[in-house]
């Protein structure tokens, strides 16, 4: 398989699952809390943080894209300030990662939300009467029940991120080895005579891979719901 693809392909599939990795581990703890918050608590502009979570799947990747660029770009309202502490997003990896991450939190989200729902808050009430804290309800209670949900919507955001390609392309450009990733990689075959071999076989491996993870997750996400069922 080593000489199936040549060293550009290589690239661009290492920095792919570079990115869907980052993009799924720090999109975690933050979509977790955000589902938690739209299932069970009450606040005021609840509406509107749901729609501001789940924006990205309305806009247009593109526009996505243009907006990370004015809030994180050197330039922009946190870029500025970030550039400051000596991080940048823009036209890195670490952006590529960043606006994978924004355009795959909304099916995080969805997936642990949809779980946390289906959750008999009537168990979480008795733990709290015992006197367990809030804190440690989520963890002995609520977590365990959820975890199928969590590890779905992991699946759906490292999923999202292998083939994230309109706000990435906005946000980061397409910098062979810094910010070519499968999707990017792709279209730039595409765009030279004689490239459509090479884009072919990016397509068999995001194909691969996206199976892949989809047939892992069925099989944890089974085995997780047989532990917590007792089965």
């Amino acid at each position: 398989m080593t000489d199936w693809l040549g060293p550009e392909e290589w690239s661009a599939i290492a920095l792919s699952l570079k990115v869907a990795l980052w993009a799924t581990l720090g999109s975690l703890i933050p979509g977790v809390f955000v589902a938690y918050a739209l299932a069970r608590w009450r606040f005021p502009g609840k509406q509107i943080v749901n729609g501001l979570v789940h924006l990205p799947l309305i806009l247009p990747p593109v526009a996505t894209g243009y907006l990370l660029l004015m809030g994180f770009g050197t330039q922009g309202i946190f870029g500025s300030f970030l550039k400051d502490l000596g991080i940048v997003f823009a036209f890195r990896w670490t952006g590529a990662a960043l606006a994978a991450a924004v355009m795959a939190f909304p099916l995080l989200v969805r997936a642990v939300r949809l779980s946390i729902e289906a959750v008999d808050p009537r168990l979480e009430q008795a733990a709290g009467t015992l006197g367990a804290s809030r804190i440690w309800v989520f963890l002995t209670v609520t977590m365990p029940l959820i975890l199928p949900g969590i590890l779905a919507g992991a699946v759906l955001t490292f999923a999202k991120a292998m083939g994230e390609f309109g706000a990435t392309i906005t946000f980061v450009s397409n910098i062979p080895g810094q910010t070519r990733t499968l999707p990017t990689a792709i279209y730039s075959f595409l765009q030279v005579p004689g490239g459509e071999s090479a884009a072919l076989r990016l397509v068999a491996v995001s194909v691969f891979v996206a199976m892949a993870a989809l047939l892992l997750s069925e099989y944890i996400g089974r085995y997780l719901a047989r532990r917590v069922s007792g089965s």
